[in-house]
């Protein structure tokens, strides 16, 4: 099978050659304007393939096509919006030579009008699906699941590629084209506008058990979801969509040009891509870890309800997943399941199944998670991981009302003057061995406290659900300290990760944050902690381990 890639050397495009590097059946034509570059890609390039440069202007495609006669014709070469008025010229010439074709376009009105082909590749006998990417392609297929258990009302998702990802240049000029111009997309109940990357709101990846992204800002962005979801699904009044680059400084001062242009009618940002661009790439620091989420508000059984899909992928995985739609319809393709013919967007190329296959084997890890304010602490929190948990840990955490539980427990301390002074403060018990413990749960305001007896040396803490940027974490408080910690399942062991912390509601420095591991887990059929609190500088404070049983 003969794939002809249009910016095959590119970002989307180059990294979709290698998801098929374990193919020998294929043969790859990587092009693109600039033949120095595809020939160094094809030298560099290590797979099954074989794969050959060639330079191709895509405004002048047609005799490339004549010539080499591809069986697939993949456009990877952006940035849609810039195609002019020739845009689907490549569309056109696929058709008129009988050959299937797919995009990556991520320009809404381009994908959105492609059907305007559809009765003419249905006569030449090929397929032309635009917008073959996780917009729309994986969205879509998230919401079709939620629409089995509800009725869409609204929706709101965005994508939070890895510092470490990288951009390329064609991808930034689209987004910063855009930055401040109008945006189509369905608000109220009706076909409405927004401003690109001008409007925003925050939001937490966390698929349930697992290390949450950190609560990320996200900014509209321009995608095909905003245009062509809202026909699939007549209950919808709203749609959103965003991205949520880092460093976050770089995307406010986006934020703050998109909205001056929009103000003062300036002209397109479009000259300060490369710019932007060269700074996005230049600073990659913090977690090489990345995401992507779809919430939908809407009915199920009558009764207002929200359910949220997660996605998070670790290090150089998640880069793959906007050219994974693509590699699972070739490989499809492969085994003798052809999309139907017709030009449309390619909103159904893919269920959401199909990921899963595509994700098994990589650090890529997705989850649902619904929203049920009557559930306990720790099941809203965890989700459906909670069901993960072993039975003892189930038992403390799933009640809602006033119990107490007992047992055993060893206490070590920090011998420093700072941690002793710290421990004393909060009213942590001496070392000690086999002292026997107490702890109370009693409702409170929304949360649970928790008091601590160890042979009569008492301390409480208050736990509750966090909100804001402390979103899908559990917040403990010490006195006046309000600590942040992810629950994170790891086997048959819930880990407490810190993440944030504050005093009196003013964010401490990262730099500070308490550690130390800190775990529960079932051993003997009992309940088992092991806790320990320890500070940069401070060094260990308190460390207690024991098993607990119901009274």
């Amino acid at each position: 099978m003969k794939i002809l890639i249009l910016g095959g050397y590119g970002v989307f495009g180059g990294r979709l050659a290698r998801l098929l590097s374990d193919l020998p059946e294929l043969e790859l034509l990587i092009c693109g304007r600039n033949l120095a570059a595809a020939q160094r890609f094809c030298e560099d390039y290590r797979g099954a393939p074989r794969v050959r440069p060639l330079a191709v202007d895509r405004r002048d495609i047609e005799g490339v096509l004549q010539a080499e006669r591809p069986d697939l014709v993949v456009d990877a070469s952006g940035p849609f919006q810039d195609y002019g008025d020739r845009q689907y010229n490549v569309v056109e010439a696929c058709i008129a030579l009988r050959m299937d074709y797919l995009d990556f376009a991520d320009a809404a009105d381009f994908v959105f009008g492609v059907a305007r082909f559809d009765a003419a590749a249905r006569a030449a006998g090929v397929f032309v699906l635009s917008g073959v990417s996780s917009f729309p392609v994986l969205t879509a297929a998230v919401l079709r699941q939620m629409a089995q258990r509800m009725t869409l009302v609204s929706v709101d998702g965005g994508i939070a590629p890895s510092p470490y990802a990288g951009i390329g240049l064609n991808v930034m000029r689209a987004v910063v084209g855009y930055a401040g111009a109008p945006v189509k997309l369905q608000r109220d109940g009706a076909p409405g506008q927004g401003l690109g990357l001008a409007e925003t709101r925050r939001f937490t990846i966390a698929v349930p058990g697992r290390l949450p992204l950190r609560n990320l800002h996200f900014s509209l962005v321009e995608v095909p979801d905003l245009q062509v979801i809202p026909p699939e699904h007549p209950s919808l009044t709203d749609i959103w969509m965003g991205a949520g680059p880092v460093p976050e400084v770089l995307h406010r001062v986006l934020n703050l040009l998109a909205r001056a242009r929009a103000r003062f009618k300036l002209p397109s940002l479009e000259p300060l891509s490369p710019l932007f661009y060269r700074v996005l790439n230049l600073m990659k620091f913090g977690d090489h870890r990345g995401g992507m989420y779809v919430r939908a508000r809407g009915l199920q059984d009558g009764v207002e309800t929200t359910l949220s899909w997660h996605l998070l992928a670790e290090g150089d995985d998640g880069p793959y997943i906007p050219s994974m739609a693509i590699e699972a319809v070739i490989r499809k393709l492969l085994a003798g399941t052809r999309p139907a013919d017709g030009a449309r967007p390619a909103t159904h190329a893919l269920e959401l199944s199909d990921y899963q296959t595509l994700f098994a084997g990589r650090d890529i890890h997705t989850g649902f998670r619904h929203e049920d304010p009557t559930a306990s602490l720790y099941r809203q929190v965890l989700g459906s991981a909670f069901d993960a948990l072993p039975p003892q840990l189930q038992a403390l955490h799933e009640s809602s009302g006033a119990r107490q539980w007992s047992g055993v427990a060893r206490i070590r301390r920090g011998t420093g003057l700072l941690s002793r002074l710290v421990a004393a403060v909060i009213g942590f018990p001496k070392a000690a061995e086999q002292v026997p413990v107490t702890v109370a749960f009693t409702p409170e305001r929304g949360g649970e406290r928790w008091t601590r007896d160890f042979a009569g040396r008492r301390f409480s803490s208050w736990q509750r659900r966090g909100a804001g940027r402390n979103d899908a974490l559990l917040v403990e408080r010490f006195g006046a300290i309000d600590v942040a910690l992810a629950l994170v399942v790891e086997g048959d062991r819930l880990t407490l990760v810190p993440r944030r912390w504050s005093c009196l509601g003013i964010p401490l420095p990262k730099a500070l944050l308490p550690k130390g591991t800190t775990f529960e887990t079932e051993v003997d059929g009992r309940f088992v902690f092991d806790v320990e609190i320890a500070a940069p500088i401070v060094g260990l404070i308190v460390a207690y381990r024991g098993s607990l049983l119901p009274d």
